[in-house]
């Protein structure tokens, strides 16, 4: 199994984030006053963006976009160090996703996958897999047919050449709907899950977060929980192993704190860190992008033209 050194490859979503950061209630049929940006984002794209951020030297993407944004996203991922691999869709706008960020920089998301949704087997070679060390999935991929059977593919040829693969669950709303079961069978194989609390929950059917870690790791070698201003949780065969202090931060937009947390921890991983220390990069990021407004670390957003 590689260890140490060589690239990342992540495969997910890509998409155009309208975030609309707003200090007062939202009040039903009629104006809220808020201050509105056009950013880019997408789960799979931030964790990308935050492992280069990280120190990780290779970091490669797969996504499919709108044909008519693909330029500016991959302007935008090269600036921050990934190698955009960016299949233009001529038929779905790029995946679209409105942010409500309130006073206690808690969000809220409306999705349109758009064309993330629309990755599909053609768009997969195992030839993407050479000089990887890990693979990344977003669970993202896994709630609509086409980009769930490219996800599928992709985690069977790195299981056969022996690449680890770590998936993020993405979304406690979509797994509800897909159900739990089914998405640990469709991951199946998987070394590293990185679920925040309420997707452990959902995942186990524990009200407990730790409970929750713990009983993943049975299904998943390795499992690190995401507990917002509570830290992280480590687990490993069954059994919590760590438990990471979070960062002290002043948050105005928690948008991709978990993203964050993601690449850095993986970054950490393929740097040769424990499990525990990996988790301590990870809050340290995520603490880092909780004061910045979008989900990509400072200095590689810009807004369209």
């Amino acid at each position: 199994m590689p260890s140490g050194g060589g690239a990342l490859l992540v495969v997910g979503d890509v998409a155009t984030d309208v975030v609309a950061r707003h200090t007062g209630a939202l009040i039903r049929g009629t104006d809220t006053a808020a201050e509105i940006r056009t950013l880019p984002g997408g789960a799979g794209a931030n964790a990308a963006c935050w492992a280069a951020h990280s120190g990780c030297c290779d970091v490669r993407l797969l996504g499919r976009v709108g044909a008519g944004a693909a330029d500016w996203h991959a302007t935008l991922l090269r600036g921050s160090g990934v190698l955009p691999m960016l299949v233009p869709d001529r038929e779905a706008p790029t995946a679209t996703v409105v942010v409500l960020v309130d006073a206690e920089a808690e969000r809220t998301f409306l999705t349109d996958g758009g064309a993330a949704l629309r990755l599909c087997p053609g768009d997969w070679s195992a030839r993407l897999l050479d000089g990887v060390a890990r693979l990344h999935l977003s669970g993202y991929l896994f709630f609509s047919e086409a980009s769930r059977e490219l996800a599928c593919l992709a985690l069977a040829d790195a299981l056969e050449r022996g690449v680890p693969v770590s998936v993020d669950p993405a979304s406690a709303g979509f797994i509800a709907g897909f159900g739990a079961d089914r998405f640990l069978a469709a991951t199946a194989g998987a070394a590293v899950l990185l679920p925040n609390a309420d997707e452990a929950r959902l995942l186990t059917g524990l009200p407990d977060a730790a409970g929750a870690a713990a009983r993943l790791s049975r299904h998943v070698p390795l499992v690190a929980v995401t507990l917002g201003a509570g830290g992280a949780l480590v687990a490993e065969s069954g059994a919590v192993t760590a438990r990471i202090a979070a960062v002290p931060a002043a948050p105005v937009d928690s948008t991709g704190a978990g993203d964050a947390f993601t690449g850095a921890f993986l970054a950490a991983l393929l740097a040769g860190a424990t499990p525990a220390a990996a988790a301590s990069a990870g809050c340290r990021a995520g603490a880092h992008a909780v004061t910045v407004r979008g989900g990509r670390p400072p200095g590689s957003t810009a807004a369209p033209v």
